[in-house]
Order: structure tokens, then C-alpha cells, then sequence
């Protein structure tokens, strides 16, 4: 199952973490942002944060493609509500281009690449 690994921070405010995590928290959020993921084709999707530093993990299946998430969100004004308000709590990477938010990360090393 193909692996798409993303990097935000949050803006680094102690009150802002505690209530983006809560927006996060099982049942906080959205039903039409989790049903907008999964109508992407992303099966799993998890969040870890260590300091202000937000790392996502997404399992995909074969009909995920993230222009077509990006222009499905465009397209879904619930989408862009939650979008506008988490964008309170982020700040883009300081390597960010203009607009973006999430970035994907390259994989630099894999256990199972690696001889005995």
C-alpha cells in the first residue's frame, strides 16, 4: 500500500497546539473532511506532532492522486471552511513555496533497502 509522508508546523503558541489537537481529537473533526478523505482514495491517515513539527502519514490506494484531492477540495466549501480555520493554528515551512501548506518528504532510508 503506497505511503505519502507530509511535514507542517503550527504556529508555536502552547494554546493554539492544545486547541488544534483537540480539533483532532476522535470525534473533533469534521464528518465532511473525513468523508472528503476518504472519497480521495487516502485508507489511513495519522497525525504525530513533537514540539510545533506536525508529521502525516497517509496509506493510499491506487486511486489517489493528490492534484485531484487538491482540486476536489477546491471544488467543496466545507472543505475550504476547515481548511481557513486550521490555517489559524499552522504556518507554512520556512522551504514552503508561496500557498503551500502540507509538503510531502522524501524518504531517505528504508530498513529493508539496507544489507545484513
Amino acid at each position: 500500500m503506497p505511503k505519502h509522508c507530509l511535514a507542517l508546523d503550527l504556529k508555536d503558541d502552547p494554546e493554539l497546539i492544545e486547541r488544534y489537537k483537540s480539533y483532532h481529537a476522535p470525534g473533533g473533526v469534521w464528518p465532511e473532511i473525513t468523508q472528503s478523505i476518504r472519497d480521495a482514495g487516502i485508507l489511513n491517515m495519522e497525525i504525530y506532532l513533537t514540539g510545533n513539527r506536525m508529521f502525516m502519514i497517509m496509506e493510499v490506494d491506487e486511486t489517489y492522486d493528490p492534484k485531484q484531492k487538491a482540486a476536489m477540495d477546491v471544488g467543496n466549501p466545507k472543505v475550504q471552511e476547515w481548511e481557513e480555520l486550521m490555517w489559524t493554528f499552522q504556518q507554512a515551512l520556512p522551504w514552503a513555496k508561496p500557498g503551500e501548506k502540507w509538503i510531502e518528504m522524501d524518504r531517505i532510508f528504508s530498513l529493508s533497502d539496507q544489507s545484513e
